[in-house]
């Protein structure tokens, strides 16, 4: 039995799929068991606890032969990240007091540098923090969503632009398929032949840039698309646009100036590696399928 945290989501969905497809058994962590009642129809037990709860989070993590930790996504966060610190105490607590034997968590690129590289951040808090228990770790330092381009598919269909953060436009850095991601903390999960802690750098079969982002969504449309710059004094118009609050959005363009000079990459002394096998542009087929199912 297997503790997934985030079932709803795509990390954990995969995730768990994955368990339950090689005959493990899942216990879903909800906070509405309403939207993982399809889980639950396929065998899953579902445990329902907030992410700030540590006694309902100890009973969902009781029991169980490994969990599997994320944190929500926080785009926009208060100065300090004060949301995220209390969901790791929480979180932390909630180990401890279940004796968890070893937990796989959810990661980033990046996350092994303290400061300088924004939202992520919170995944080196992450890190510290709960590699602090007394058990078995395995922190997966997940590339660049490839599912992060969700966002491009109406501009991508509109004008024939997908319009980049990430520049210039045809540097590659590492991007993953969420699935992959759930695929790779499945796997290691379920391995037996560990302990201590471990650091898994988890990419794509290769790096992609927004050239590359943008040959996908034409392959997907059947017509050309381009990827376009947005300078970067307009990036805060942009995210505004987007619903952040003006004066949270610099964790947000610290994050991409890093990947965009190079601070945060792959190739971190003692980690591991990881290569998954979904290619970028069978992500950006069904990200243009999924849009076309949700107007439909």
């Amino acid at each position: 039995m297997y503790a997934v945290m985030g079932i709803t989501g795509r990390v954990g969905g995969a995730l768990a799929n994955t368990l339950l497809e090689s005959g493990s058994r899942v216990r879903g962590i909800v906070r509405d068991a309403r939207k993982a009642a399809a889980w639950k129809e396929r065998g899953a037990e579902l445990a329902v606890a907030d992410y700030d709860d540590a006694a309902a989070l100890s009973a969902a993590f009781s029991g169980v032969d490994g969990v599997f930790v994320m944190i929500p996504p926080n785009f926009a966060p208060e100065q300090g990240f004060p949301e995220t610190k209390k969901i790791l105490t929480a979180i932390y607590d909630a180990l401890a007091k279940a004796r968890a034997k070893k937990g796989v968590y959810l990661s980033s690129i990046g996350a092994e540098q303290k400061s300088g590289t924004g939202l992520i951040v919170q995944t080196h808090m992450l890190e510290e923090m709960l590699g602090d228990l007394p058990m078995q770790h395995v922190f997966l330092r997940a590339g660049w969503f490839v599912e992060n381009f969700a966002g491009d598919v109406a501009s991508a269909r509109s004008e024939g632009k997908i319009y980049s953060l990430l520049q210039p436009l045809d540097r590659r850095i590492p991007m993953v398929a969420t699935e992959d991601i759930g695929k790779a903390g499945a796997e290691v999960l379920c391995q037996q032949d560990w302990e201590g802690t471990r650091h898994i750098e988890v990419a794509g079969p290769r790096d992609y840039s927004p050239l590359d982002v943008a040959e996908g969504f034409s392959e997907a449309l059947g017509r050309k698309v381009e990827a376009v710059v947005v300078p970067r004094d307009e990036w805060t118009k942009s995210f505004v646009a987007q619903g952040m609050p003006a004066d949270r959005t610099g964790p947000m363009a610290e994050m991409v100036d890093g990947f965009n000079s190079g601070l945060i990459h792959f190739g971190v002394s003692d980690t591991e590696n990881y290569v998954g096998a979904t290619e970028l542009c069978t992500v950006i087929k069904g990200l243009v399928g999924q849009s076309k199912a949700t107007s439909a």
